[in-house]
This record gives C-alpha cells, structure tokens and sequence, in this order.
C-alpha cells in the first residue's frame, strides 16, 4: 500500500477514500483487505527465516575462515579432506540450525498468549481481534491505556490525550480532536491524527485506520535509526565472554601456527590445523545452546503461568536481585471490595452511593476495579432519567474523573478521585440534612476521618457533586470505602523471595497511611517508607542511598517510579519491576526485567520482557527460579565447553613441539569437536541443584577464566598422558596416534560432563534423562568408531585392544582429579562456580 497522504481530508472524505463506512468494515471485506495489506505487524514475513536462520550459523569470521581456507585446499588438490572438512561444518551448522529454530517456533507459539487486543467494528458490531488483523478500513474504539495499534484518523474524541513520547521526545500527553489540519501541516503535529506506537493516556474515542504495518509512520522512523533494544545484563556478560574467548584463540593461533611453520610442517595443512583448534576453542555452539535452553526455560514457565516475550530476559530473572512491585493484587488480593459510601459525618449515604454509581457506570476510561466494585452495587434509585452529556476522565496530574449529567433540565457534574485532589476544587461540603456549609469549616475534620481509615488499611476516594459542567467550586459529598485485604500467603512468599535473594521494594499510587498499614502486616518498620513528596526533594546521587534502603515508596507518580528503578539499577542491582497500568508503562522500560500481567493494560504488556497469566508473587517466585536453571545450564556449557577446549588447545600446542607430524588432520580436530557438542546440547534439559538456586546468578568472567585454566590443565593432563601410552608403549604411528588420542580425547569430554555440571559429587546430583543418554550414546560409539569402515575416510585406523585397558585408567584418573579439584576449588572460596 502506498503512503496516506490525504490526512487534511474531512473524514467523509477520507472513509470514501478508503471505501469504507463509519459503520466499519464487513467480515469479509476485512478478511480481503487482510490478504491485500498483510498483518498490521512491523516484523518481515517469517518465510525465508529458514534459509537465512541457517546461513547464520556460519557468520562467525573463524567459521568463515575455515570454510574459505578448505575451498582452497579443495582447489589445491585436497579434495577428500576438504570435503570431509565442509560436511563437518555444515553438520554443525544444522545441529545450531534445528535447535534455535525450535526455540523460534516455541516462542512464538508463546507469544499468542498475550497477544494484545483491539475493539473493532465488524458488521456494525463492536468486537475484540488481534492488532495484528487490523487493516486500513477499520473502525477502532480507543480508550485510556490502549496502544494505538495503527495510523489513524479520529472520527469522535471525549477529551482524548495521547502520549507521543516515543515519537517526538514530549514528554507531555498532546489532546487529540477531529479538527482537520492544511496539507502542509507535519504529520505529528495534526491533530486528528493518531499514529501507530502511541499511547492514549486519558479520554476516549474512534478513530479510521488509514494504515498498517510497515506503512506507518512509526515504521519509518524506526526503519531509519535501526531500532535495537539495550543489551540486557546477560547480553552484555556474553558478549564479554566472547572478547575475552577471542583474545586467548588469537594467541594461541598464532603461537601453534608459527611453532608448525617452524618446525618446516606442510603451510596449507598447519593453517587449516590451526584454525580447526580456533574453532575447537571457540564454543561456536554458544548462540544454539542459549537459544535452546532458553526456549526449554520459557516453555517449562509457561507451564506455571509466567510467559515470556523476550527470551533474554529469562537469564536476567535469574540475575534479578531486586523485585520492584506495586501493592493492590501482589501483596493484596486485589478484588476490591467496596466497604461503603459515607458522607461527612461517617454515616451511610444514600445519595453518595447513588452519585458513585451513576459516576463509574457511565464513565468510559480506562476500566479499574474501583468501578467495578461500584458497578457490581445495586443503585438506591433508578437511573433513566440521568442522560450522560460529557465527561473529564481521569488523568495522573488531576488523579480524578468526572461525568456530566443532565436530570430534569439541570446539568449536574459528579467527581470521584483522590481525597486531595477532589477536595482541592470543592468550595462546600453537604451535610446529612442536604444543608450546604462552608469546606473550611469541615476540612480538618475530613483530613482527620480520611487518615483514621486509611490508616486502618481502607482505601478511600473522595466525592463531589456541582451544577454545570466545571470543576470548580463543586460540593463535597462524602467518602467512598473500599477494601482490599493482603493475601493470605503473601508474607511467606516474600521471604522466600528473600531466601533467593530478592529484595521486594513496594511501589504504590497510595497514600502513606494505608502504604504504612500493609507495611505493618508484614513486619516492616515505618522508617522503612518513603512518600513521593519526600522523594521529589531527594537528589540523584543521594537516591542511589535511599532506593536501596527504603522497602515501601507511597503515593509515587509514573515519573518517580522510572527513577527509583535507574537509581536501583545504578547501584549495580539487577531490578525487576512488576506493574500492569498505563502508569507503568516508564518504569517496564527502565527496568532490567519488565514484568506486565495479562489482565493489565495493552501499553503495559507491550512494554513488558515477561507477562503473568496470574497476577501473583508466588508465580513470579517460581518463574525466578525458573530463569537461574536457565541461567545455571547455559554456564554449564560454557564452563564445559572452555575447560575442553582450552586443555585440547594446551596439549596440541605442546605435543606439537615434540611430534614431526600434525597431532590431529583438521578434519579430525572438527569431528572431535562435533562430538563433544552432542553431550552438550543436552544441558538444556539438564536438572539444577537446590543449593544453587538459593541467590541470583551473576556472569563472572574472572572466575571463567579460573577455570578454564584449572580444569583445562587437567583435560590436558589426561591427554599428556594418552600421548605417553601411544609414543611409548605401542610406538604409534601418526595414525595409530590419532586414533587413541581422538577416542580419549571425545569420551573424557562426554563422561566429564557429568562432573562439571554440578559442584556436588558428580553421583550425588542426578542428571536429565537425555543428558545420560547422550554421554552413553557417545561414549559407546566413539569406542567402535576406529573400527568402523568410516574410519579410514577420516584417517583413522583401528586401535589393539590392549590399549582400552590404560585409556579406562587414565579416564578414571581425570575424572576423579577433577572430583578433588571441585572439592578444592570451591572449598577453598577460590570462588564459586554459579
């Protein structure tokens, strides 16, 4: 579809332009159109990820170079060992390639669970679809804390503000209205325009959707500066680990390609050798083995209702030390109920319940349980002669919300919101006779009443009537009572929480008292809360103190909330924040884990890395552990996988020195490396320890780099050994050496995997099914490898009998070397492995 440019239209104009009606679209006019434009989704068409999924798993420059240097062999006359080189890594390649593609189907099946929903006409009825069935033609109805799922034209607005920030930088929600502006007007600055992206922060209306998908203006710009989200804490520590992993292959490269030249070794062959073992040392599998447990983690927590959008974030809940949470519907159950509707003297009132009614039934924001709990009332009298004429809705600044009603010829406006702001545009108070008094009078009385039973843990909203359809010098009613009990559970829960190491930071909208009320009930002191007025005098550097010192932070604004999380996350904390209003949407941005609930608002499930399917501690308590098994198997095959490689490139590089011929052919350096992977891919699957889930998992490279080193040293060891058996007491050949070393080499790297993998002693901890499997699968194959009619075509030669005898005692001495050196390693504190 080409660029709408036709926005200075009037709206009739534009919906015979578009062929469509105020009325909507048809089914299948809908269904046409869908097929004509495509998904309204900026992401490209998933055919063709095959072949490009695929091709990526050679973009590694080591793997490149060793692709073009066996195309040069080849042409040089090579031709077998060539060839045999390329199948290899073709091999690999598709091993990466199925296991990161199922970790794409999974997640995307994954993703249909939240998928964000849009209200629609179709055949002149009001229903639900997915965003990503709107096409241009639609009629959409908007509402506070909807995304604006397509650029659009408004066809009605009621005080309709959006916020544009991710497209202009504002940080100002801008009123939209159906005034159409001259042609050469910028198209963020019309004011019947809606764009794709953009959030609507109060009011209501509908609006024609002019355009979708990569045709929105949204798309533009983001095509322009090549949006990418911040690394996560986990990214940041893999791409580390991948520079200091380059740093020891550059060297130890050139070291043993410089030490074969030298000593006058075939150049074409040694270069091959020496990028074999480059790519022997790089865990090339590292992107495969990331995307296959953290597809195996998103699914087993979609299992318990924790579903995952981004599959990186998964690693950080397991780095995730601070939880940042608002109170109503985590630490509280969050079905409100209402308790009462009180005038000023604390009695029931009648005409108050009657105006709370009439105000939540016919508001048309943002739906909350406030409302509901009201709605769900029977009203004292009827309401049909009460005709609905305008409304102010709620907004963060006003914090209340007003509907106009005309009764019998008169205009009268009902207001319902926070005791401060509501009282701050009333003049009178009305009492229980249906005389008027002055405010002044009753204000330190209602200040009195307000704190008393918000500190009894009530929440409470004020309410107030006037003629007309100003909010100004209107009367205050009285007060509406609602009540919200914590959760039965909950004071457990968080200290399990605290027993896994996360801190639980409460952020609330609510009032100090009934903050102070639930910090009461589960044991924390009073110094412990901070208010969002005390907060705002706070500079930038003493907040990075006091985030972290207090636990409750109450009557917090949008903007105050996005900056306790930077100041937490400056401290060095990896935060999670919890939130599920158009209120949140800032601090799910700002923080390292952005966890959204599926009954939350749209901006807020958009924004968010994780979403709930159960708004409850307890589950995000097991998707926590969840992410460090993620987070524990994916550094189990890096610490396997350097220890390994690191000790294969230590014992090369010597044996090198001594040998007049290539310890191992390229060919068989790849096939040993493929090998060893198999066990390895099967970590994803692999059972965690209790003892290592008990606090957050953090990348340290300075403790990787201790282990390759201790634990390479001893795979060495072990290989220094087989040499020894092989030159000295069968007097191998080349290919007799080959043979035992490749055999040793590929099942001491399948069997150690069991003892790496867990701090414990290795028959202690039980592994997954599959990993045992895999281990015996290739332990019990490598041996008959030699054997094999294959064997010849990689160079090998079949091995005496005589030799399984010291190769099965050298095994034994390794593995259990290295049963002491975990004892050692860890008891010592040199440093801990997860």
């Amino acid at each position: 579809m080409a660029k709408f440019t036709s926005w200075h239209l009037e709206i009739d104009q534009i919906l015979a332009l578009l062929k469509s009606q105020k009325e909507g679209l048809s089914t299948s006019e809908s269904e046409a159109r869908l097929k004509l434009y495509g998904p309204n989704s900026l992401k490209p068409p998933s055919k063709g990820r095959g072949i490009t999924l695929f091709l990526s798993q050679f973009k590694s420059p080591l793997m490149l170079l060793l692709i073009g240097a066996a195309l040069l062999s080849l042409i040089l006359g090579g031709h077998t060992d060539a060839s045999i080189i390329l199948t290899i890594v073709a091999l690999t390649g598709l091993l990466g390639f199925f296991q990161e593609r199922g970790a794409l189907n999974a997640l995307e099946k994954l993703l249909q669970l939240v998928e964000n929903k849009v209200a629609v006409l179709r055949d002149g009825k009001e229903v639900e679809i997915s965003v990503e069935k709107i096409v241009p033609g639609d009629v959409i109805f908007l509402r506070a804390g909807d995304l604006i799922p397509a650029d659009s034209v408004l066809i009605d607005a009621k005080h309709l503000f959006v916020d544009e920030a991710m497209l202009t930088g504002e940080s100002f929600p801008v009123e939209k209205t159906t005034q159409s502006s001259p042609a050469n007007t910028p198209h963020l600055k019309r004011e019947n325009c809606l764009c794709f992206g953009t959030v609507v922060a109060s009011g209501f209306g509908s609006a024609l959707v002019v355009s979708t998908g990569v045709d929105t203006e949204y798309a533009a710009i983001a095509d322009r500066i090549r949006f990418r989200p911040p690394e996560t804490a986990f990214e940041v520590g893999v791409r580390r680990f991948g520079q200091f992993l380059l740093q020891v292959t550059l060297v130890l490269v050139i070291v043993i390609f410089a030490v074969n030249i030298y000593l006058k070794k075939e150049i074409i062959e040694s270069f091959l050798f020496s990028l074999a073992l480059a790519v022997g040392l790089t865990p090339q599998l590292l992107p495969a083995i990331i995307s296959v447990n953290l597809s195996h983690g998103a699914r087993r927590m979609a299992r318990k209702k924790v579903v995952v959008k981004r599959l990186p974030s998964i690693e950080n809940f397991g780095q995730m030390n601070i939880l940042c949470s608002d109170k109503t519907g985590t630490i509280t159950i969050g079905a409100l109920k209402w308790e009462g509707t009180l005038g000023v003297d604390g009695n029931p009132s009648s005409k108050g319940i009657f105006y709370g009614y009439l105000n939540s039934k016919f508001q048309a924001g943002y739906t909350n349980p406030l409302d509901q709990a009201l709605i769900n009332q029977t009203p004292p009298q009827e309401v049909d002669g009460w005709k609905k004429t305008d409304e102010i809705p709620y907004d963060f600044n006003r914090k209340r919300l007003s509907v106009v009603f005309e009764h019998q010829g008169a205009e009268t406006l009902i207001s319902k919101g926070a005791f401060q702001q509501v009282l701050e545009v009333c003049s009178q108070v009305e009492l229980p006779d249906g005389t008027l008094a002055p405010l002044d009078s009753y204000r330190s009385q209602l200040k009195t009443y307000f704190e008393k039973r918000s500190s009894d843990g009530f929440r409470i909203l004020a309410l107030a009537y006037g003629l007309g359809s100003s909010e100004a010098n209107l009367i205050f009613l009285g007060f509406i009572e609602f009540f919200d009990p914590i959760k039965p559970n909950v004071a457990q829960v968080i200290a399990d929480l605290k027993r896994k190491g996360v801190s639980l930071k409460i952020i609330t909208g609510d009032n100090p008292s009934v903050a102070g009320h639930v910090a009461a009930l589960l044991g924390i002191h009073k110094t412990d809360l901070i208010t969002g007025e005390e907060l705002s005098h706070v500079s930038d550097a003493a907040l990075l103190k006091v985030a972290k010192e207090k636990t409750i932070f109450a009557q917090i604004d949008p903007n105050q909330k996005e900056r306790i999380i930077l100041a937490l996350r400056k401290s060095g904390s990896i935060v999670g924040y919890l939130g599920d209003g158009i209120n949140d949407v800032s601090a799910l941005h700002s923080a390292d884990v952005g966890i959204a609930v599926d009954s939350g608002a749209d901006t807020a499930k958009e924004a968010a890395d994780i979403v709930l399917l159960e708004k409850d501690l307890s589950v995000l308590s097991v998707g926590i552990e969840e992410g460090r098994k993620t987070f524990i198997n994916t550094l189990k095959y890096v610490y396997m996988a350097t220890s390994a490689n690191f000790g294969n490139m230590f014992s090369m590089a010597g044996v090198s020195l001594f040998l007049n011929f290539l310890p191992l052919l390229p060919k068989q350096v790849l096939l040993t490396n493929f090998f060893s992977d198999l066990p390895e891919m099967a970590l994803a699957t692999d059972t965690v320890d209790s003892e290592t889930l008990g606090k957050p998992v953090r990348w340290d490279l300075p403790l990787i780099r201790r282990f390759m080193i201790v634990f390479g040293l001893l795979n060495s060891m072990a290989d220094y050994l087989t040499f020894g058996v092989l030159l000295f007491w069968f007097k191998a050949d080349p290919i007799l050496f080959r043979s035992g070393w490749f055999v040793e080499n590929v099942v001491s790297a399948a069997l150690v995997v069991l003892a790496i993998r867990t701090r414990k002693v290795f028959y202690r901890s039980k592994p997954s099914k599959l990993l045992i499997a895999s281990v015996a699968l290739v332990t019990i194959g490598i041996l008959f490898i030699p054997f094999t009619s294959a064997a010849q075509l990689f160079g090998f030669a079949p091995i005496p009998l005589a030799f399984y005898a010291p190769l099965f005692a050298i095994i034994m001495i390794y593995l259990l070397s290295v049963e002491i050196a975990k004892y050692f390693f860890f008891r010592n504190k040199i440093t801990k492995m997860v």
